[in-house]
């Protein structure tokens, strides 16, 4: 199992960019795909996900696709959240997560299909 510790959430105006990132203590071979999921309340979102082998190919709902990039940097075994144009209503916890089993197209925007979570950092968007 891995630990994951994020990093990066902010107060910031509307129209501004943050980039959150998510450190992997562990093996991040061993990982199928890493995702950022948001909660604003009880809801757990994901907005973007990333799989962690050869091939990085990376899953983002309409709703944030054109605003949110995920990219990783396997030498410092990090996952990144660029979210740019940010709005109040991106406002909540945002969360990383890795999952060790395959997952469908469908799946990999689905927490319950991830072991690890991380503790979590704000993001907070108001004018």
């Amino acid at each position: 199992q891995v630990q994951l510790v994020e990093s990066g959430g902010d107060s910031v105006q509307p129209g501004s960019s943050l980039i959150l990132s998510c450190t992997i203590s562990g093996n991040p071979r061993d990982l199928f795909a890493t995702a950022w999921f948001r909660q604003i309340g009880k809801e757990r979102e994901g907005v973007a996900a990333i799989l962690m082998g050869g091939n990085p190919q990376k899953y983002r709902p309409p709703a944030v696709r054109d605003r949110y990039t995920i990219y990783r940097d396997d030498v410092k075994k990090t996952v990144h959240l660029q979210m740019k144009n940010l709005k109040v209503e991106d406002t909540a916890v945002y969360f990383c997560a890795t999952g060790t089993r395959p997952m469908t197209v469908k799946g990999v925007l689905k927490s319950e299909n991830y072991d690890s979570w991380g503790q979590g950092t704000q993001v907070t968007v108001s004018s």
